[in-house]
């Protein structure tokens, strides 16, 4: 994997200052010193650094409040651009990001099911489009490619077949000038919430994706934990009461498979029967809240956040059943967790690819989270 990046000479404390300004918007530093504990000083020598690097906008000068006028600093837009690739069952996705997590262009392509020549095509031909419509010093600070993609693809029917022993990573990656990323895409979308999201999270947290199938991701001390096998928070294999899969039950393939034919890739074309979806909210709820006390029960954790491809309405029906089904379910020696509603919906998993670099190249210790 290649090393050379825009960002490669970054310090951990200026990485530290802009990942507060990811987490938190504009900070005056002032208030960037009273976050990190560094001297009033170094934080002026290293946002100057960062602002004659083109990572830091200095704002407007705010004036006619106690104390001296401050100034506060923001992301540059164009300081660093990334690309996320996202890899579903019918549905592939590219999208450029800027520095501040916007998603500038976005291509996508649907199919009956994601071959490997197919998604390695569709990716090529995109990066290219994509890296030619920045100017050329832009394209310069392209930090590299993330990949969002379900592990052990065969796994899910015949036709997936074709993916044993290939390696999308190392295929596109012989192309690039820049270095390619590849995580679980349930990961990647709990990463995204973690990078991107403005939710107010606690250091612990569990992330339930419910997608064409069930994922989740387990952040610890505010970092994802992928585990040694790069598979923890593999929630959709979680083992139900009775004996199926929590993918069995929350997940939109079986909704899918209760309608009698596939649900369109967008919230404009969902259109589901209120009566079949109430079923399927109601016993989709009951497992996630099996997942969520699971979960708690092991790790102590008092957040759940549930997120999905699913319309934001749908969404709310699903974080209420769960809130309700965990009401519903004993609870001795423990205290229930809270769940809460994540906040990029469909957009997750491909800006969680695209965090994948900028994790790499820009948070503090180059780790997810």
């Amino acid at each position: 994997m290649a090393n050379d990046s825009p960002a490669r000479d970054l310090s951990r404390n200026e990485r530290l200052i802009l990942s507060l300004i990811r987490r938190h918007g504009p900070l005056a530093r002032t208030a960037l010193a009273q976050r990190t504990g560094l001297s009033a000083r170094a934080i002026t020598n290293l946002t100057r650094k960062l602002i004659s690097d083109g990572f830091l906008d200095p704002g407007k000068v705010v004036r006619g409040k106690v104390g001296q006028p401050s100034t506060p600093l923001a992301l540059a837009p164009d300081g660093a651009w990334f690309l996320g690739l996202k890899l579903g069952r019918r549905l592939i996705e590219l999208a450029l990001v800027d520095f501040t997590g916007a998603v500038r262009m976005h291509r996508q392509e649907v199919c009956p099911f994601a071959h490997p020549d197919r998604v390695i095509s569709f990716a090529r031909q995109g990066i290219g489009t994509l890296t030619a419509s920045l100017p050329a010093e832009s394209q310069g600070r392209i930090t590299g490619l993330g990949i969002a993609a379900p592990f052990r693809l065969w796994d899910w029917g015949d036709e997936m077949a074709p993916w044993r022993g290939r390696d999308l990573r190392a295929e596109l990656a012989r192309d690039l000038p820049f270095p390619v990323f590849l995580e679980n895409d349930a990961s990647t979308a709990c990463a995204a919430e973690l990078v991107f999201g403005r939710t107010p999270l606690p250091a612990d947290f569990l992330h339930l994706y419910i997608a064409h199938f069930a994922g989740g991701g387990v952040v610890l001390d505010g970092r994802l934990r992928l585990g040694p096998r790069r598979n923890a928070g593999a929630l959709g294999s979680l083992p139900m009461p009775d004996g199926r899969q929590l993918l069995e039950l929350a997940s939109v393939a079986t909704l899918e498979t209760r309608l009698g034919h596939a649900l369109p890739p967008d919230d404009a074309g969902w259109n589901v029967p209120q009566a079949i979806e109430a079923e399927w909210v109601a016993e989709a709820g009951r497992a996630l809240a099996f997942a969520a006390m699971s979960a708690t029960a092991l790790l102590d954790l008092s957040l759940v956040v549930l997120d999905g491809a699913v319309p934001a309405a749908t969404r709310l029906r699903l974080t209420e059943a769960t809130q309700h089904a965990l009401t519903e379910m004993p609870a001795a020696g423990i205290d229930r967790p809270r769940i809460v509603e994540g906040s990029l919906g469909r957009s997750a998993r491909m800006l969680g690819a695209a965090a994948l670099p900028l994790s790499h190249f820009f948070q503090p210790d180059g780790k997810l989270g």
